[in-house]
């Protein structure tokens, strides 16, 4: 038990040496698998079943690691109710993602989720340089993506419910990893297990058609894994070093790295409007400047001992980044 325990203690000791972009990178990367999976498997579990596997196997996946019965336990009641919240954003927000992809394409759900996270971009813009990468960012978004209006009004209503609570995500995602990415981890299993319990019955009548065929629930589990625990996992390393605003500007990438990942892996080349909406997201992100005091802040508190305490300022001194 305490060897996982410092296990789990080491993603804070990542989190600091790795650069934000990489965790980004893993993040974009299988959060087009993991739709790419659960779309495949609307046909036979039904939107529902996929959406309970997804958020059921997540939850098992981080129960060993987290112990998140122990994380309710030791939570004072401020951060009981950030949990809870979470867990809540988390049950509905993917809910209503499934339930938009479903009706709508993915090109029209993902603009509109992108549409929250320019508010939240907007919010905390220190300089013109940084607006200007917020301009740049969106303009790259615009020439990515073929937005076509549909009129599928339920399918707009749960897309747009689901850009809504991105947006929460985001302020409580980085409200957990404030004490860094150890703790931000720990959160996030205790917050997935709440949401687990407000799934079960909605989903479980639904899933229960996969228990007897282990195809299915294989790829139930693999939704969950690339869905819910790789990218959500590599937010919080970098919600830990990146204020809000910046994280919210580096989901512009999310776009440009699925047309990428598309000529790698299906012969899809992009072209040459596609090339150009790349290269104006790419340019919003290296110019982008998050101000030093916050982008830093991910390193403040993450120095914690066996017993889950800070360490005293001179030892963090010593393992600080030169």
């Amino acid at each position: 038990m305490k060897l996982l325990h410092l296990s789990h203690l080491s993603l804070t000791q990542v989190a600091r040496f790795v650069p934000p972009t990489v965790w980004f990178g893993v993040s974009a990367i299988f959060h087009y698998l993991g739709p790419s999976f659960a779309v495949l498997l609307f046909p036979s579990i039904g939107v529902l079943g996929v959406t309970w596997f997804r958020i059921a196997s997540a939850a098992l996946i981080f129960a060993p690691i987290t112990r998140p019965w122990k994380t309710l336990q030791r939570a004072d009641g401020r951060t009981r109710l950030l949990l809870v919240g979470l867990g809540i954003c988390l049950a509905v927000m993917n809910t209503s993602f499934y339930l938009a992809l479903d009706r709508l394409p993915m090109s029209l759900v993902a603009a509109m989720e992108f549409a929250g996270t320019i508010v939240v971009a907007l919010y905390g813009l220190r300089s013109r340089r940084n607006l200007l990468a917020l301009v740049l960012a969106v303009l790259g978004i615009i020439i990515l993506i073929d937005v076509k209006w549909s009129t599928d009004l339920h399918g707009l209503c749960w897309a747009a419910l689901n850009a809504t609570l991105f947006v929460i995500y985001i302020t409580l995602g980085h409200k957990a990893a404030e004490g860094g990415a150890s703790s931000g981890v720990e959160y996030l299993g205790a917050a997935m297990a709440i949401a687990f319990i407000i799934v079960m019955p909605i989903g479980i009548i639904e899933a229960m058609a996969a228990f007897g065929v282990p195809e299915l629930v294989v790829a139930g589990i693999a939704v969950g894994f690339c869905s819910s625990v790789v990218p959500y996992v590599a937010d919080q390393m970098a919600m830990s070093r990146l204020p809000r605003a910046t994280f919210a500007l580096y989901l512009a990438i999310l776009p440009a790295t699925a047309t990428l990942i598309a000529a790698i892996m299906l012969a899809q080349i992009p072209t040459p409007q596609d090339l150009a909406g790349i290269a104006l997201v790419m340019i919003a992100i290296a110019i982008h400047k998050p101000p030093r005091s916050v982008a830093d802040a991910g390193r403040m508190g993450d120095e914690i001992d066996s017993n889950g305490s800070a360490m005293q300022p001179r030892q963090e001194k010593g393992d600080a980044v030169g």
